[in-house]
């Protein structure tokens, strides 16, 4: 929290006896930079808003800080030092530079920080664990499966910026029926290569459901891999590794990396699957159904009739994917503070876990679900086959980004191309708030204008060109009081606002939010630069907006880094 809002909490909470403080930003400078609404006080204090305002108003004594408040109905309205604002936020800006925006609020919790700061978040002082992507190990992955690993990758990225130790891990579904399937339509065919998965996933699947036979086959397949035959398992292996390479070297083309790869066989081959069932007996609510399956009981966690239990076992024994999953969170929660990045579609189930955990007496890991990437006919899908794959996604907006550039410059730089066509794919998916569909727009996406990651990585370049005109040396002995355009008073509040920001998208695990603050930082700084001279201006005012916009291009580059998005000095 900045100096400026804190003086005024910290007057507030003198005056109110209130504990949480809210303050809101009103719809225009001209009205002032915080306002405190009275509504809050109005009962206890038997009066109304405007009357309560008032009575604040004359109690506020003007300080280098905060040199005014106004009283504009219900609200007490408070004046900043537009000065002191400036000259603070800039020098800190510039003299921080890549870790401005941080909070550190990671390393309080690993230094056992306050109970206070504690209490507030879910996270304690151990690492904090991120399992995000996790997508069956079946194929190549669509556009559609992108998101998970984009927020998750953002999320790491906004965590470790804060100083959080974070672990990144990936949940390989190794022994699943999916990859059984793979395993029966690879049968007969030599040296399978990544490239072929998808194909004979959906031939398999096609297969299967024209002869529901062969669905014996599968479930074969999968009692001799949990009965440890040796064949089979080099089989699942095989297959399985030739995906994750695959998979892996897509995404680490767009920058995202994975410190640990968990496979679920694992708590097939340790026996923790076994162990897990005699654990869940003990809480007398596991039981064999009618089809001579291991689940468990799950009435009263408010999960809907629907799922009354939680089907742990097949009927021949064999493991369930929610089995070896619960395993999978306890190995975890041992480890640290867990948070896990899945599709809508999973709340249920997730639910689900969440109770069996409760009833184990854990706790849940932080989910962040998130709604789809959808095609013009609906949502993608591996099985049938209706999907744009990532890679030809990529290699797409390379190509686009690439025309692009040529027509700029008559040249295509390939490095550069990437750097715009990433960077486009990467905002479009996650400038969408988490909740919301994502409908990706080439034409919007790749963009110059607008809402876009080449509108915002422009604004970088362009300030960029200017700074490498102006070959001085920055001086912070200048008259910060020479920003005095309303469009400085502006941009100076919300490159202060930006800790706050990020600090807003690191408790609510919501990456969408620096997204949304960059593109309204950029679209700022070109309003300011259409409407004023930098270069061209008096000496000592051109130093004062020479230090504001380097502030800018520095807190556009920290913000893209949370996003993976790299930035180009020229465009």
């Amino acid at each position: 929290m900045d100096k400026f809002k804190e003086s005024i909490i910290s007057f507030l909470k003198k005056e109110t006896k209130l504990e949480n403080i809210e303050l809101e930003v009103p719809p225009n400078s001209e009205m002032g930079d915080y306002a405190f609404p009275c509504f809050i006080l109005a009962k206890e204090w038997k009066k109304s808003p405007n009357e309560i305002a008032q009575e604040l108003s004359r109690k506020f004594k003007p300080n280098n800080v905060i040199v005014e408040v106004k009283v504009i109905g219900p609200y007490l309205n408070f004046f900043v030092n537009k000065n002191k604002i400036a000259e603070e936020t800039i020098k800190k800006i510039l003299k921080e530079k890549e870790k401005y925006g941080s909070s550190g609020i990671g390393k309080s919790y690993r230094s056992k920080a306050s109970g206070e700061l504690k209490n507030k978040k879910f996270l304690s002082n151990k690492k904090v664990l991120v399992e995000h992507t996790s997508i069956n190990p079946n194929a190549s992955p669509h556009v559609g499966r992108a998101r998970n690993a984009l927020i998750g990758d953002s999320i790491v990225r906004i965590l470790k910026f804060q100083g959080y130790k974070v672990e990144t891990h990936y949940f390989v579904n190794d022994v699943g029926k999916q990859i059984a399937m793979l395993v029966l339509g690879a049968e007969g065919k030599k040296n399978v290569a990544f490239k072929d998965l998808l194909n004979i996933y959906v031939e398999i699947n096609k297969k299967i459901e024209e002869a529901p036979e062969l669905e014996k086959k599968v479930l074969e397949l999968l009692n001799k891999l949990e009965k440890g035959d040796k064949t089979i398992k080099n089989k699942f292996k095989k297959i399985v590794g030739v995906c994750v390479k695959g998979q892996i070297k897509i995404l680490s083309e767009l920058g995202i990396k994975y410190d640990i790869f968990d496979y679920e066989s694992k708590y097939l081959w340790n026996k923790k699957t076994e162990e897990m069932l005699k654990r869940l007996e003990k809480t007398g609510k596991l039981f064999i159904d009618g089809f001579n399956r291991w689940v468990l009981d799950q009435k009263g966690y408010e999960l809907g009739m629907k799922v009354p239990v939680l089907v742990m076992t097949r009927g021949d024994g064999t493991s369930l994917y929610p089995l070896r999953d619960i395993a999978y969170n306890l190995n975890k929660i041992k480890r640290g503070d867990n948070i896990v990045i899945l599709g809508e579609d999973q709340k249920l189930y997730q639910e689900q876990i969440a109770a069996v955990l409760k009833e184990l007496e854990l706790r849940p890991p932080k989910v962040v679900h998130y709604s789809f990437v959808l095609l013009q006919d609906g949502k993608m899908s591996t099985r049938k086959g209706n999907l744009v794959l990532l890679e030809d996604f990529m290699k797409e907006a390379v190509n686009k980004a690439g025309e692009e550039l040529k027509k700029r410059y008559n040249k295509i730089d390939l490095k550069s191309a990437k750097v715009i066509a990433y960077g486009a794919i990467k905002f479009g998916i996650l400038k969408v708030s988490p909740e919301k569909n994502v409908v990706f727009d080439w034409e919007h996406a790749l963009s110059f204008e607008g809402e876009t990651a080449p509108y915002i990585q422009y604004a970088y370049a362009r300030i960029s060109s200017i700074l490498k005109k102006h070959k001085i040396k920055i001086n912070f002995k200048i008259d910060f009081s020479l920003l005095e355009q309303k469009e400085e008073a502006e941009l100076i509040k919300l490159l202060s606002n930006f800790p706050e920001t990020i600090t807003k998208a690191t408790n609510e695990l919501r990456p969408h939010l620096a997204a949304v603050y960059l593109y309204s930082l950029a679209q700022k700084f070109n309003e300011y630069y259409h409407m004023h001279q930098i270069l061209k201006a008096d000496k000592n005012t051109r130093d004062a907006r020479i230090l504001l916009i380097s502030a800018i291009r520095q807190v556009i580059k920290n913000g893209l880094s949370l996003l993976g998005i790299d930035v180009l000095e020229r465009m």
